[in-house]
């Protein structure tokens, strides 16, 4: 089940859809204290790892080329590693 899988392990969909569950499940009001502590913590790392894979697929999806000057030159794709 998604929630008990590591959260580096999940796409980003996966991790969106259970950062949306959890959500719900909080402003559901329904929980119990522990039970919502819990929730918001792993939903605060699904968070984390949502941003991270946005923030790596922005990068790879364009990098910005300078000329010697610093100006920019045009763009390329990103390239990782």
């Amino acid at each position: 089940m998604a929630d008990e899988a590591q959260i580096s392990e999940l796409s980003f969909e996966e991790a969106l859809k259970e950062l949306e569950r959890i959500v719900m499940r909080l402003e559901s009001g329904d929980a119990q204290l522990q039970e919502a502590i819990d929730l918001y913590e792993r939903g605060d790392q699904l968070r984390s790892q949502c941003a991270a894979r946005l923030d790596a697929a922005q990068a790879r999806i364009e990098a910005i080329r300078t000329d010697t000057q610093g100006r920019a030159a045009g763009t390329a794709p990103f390239a990782a590693g």
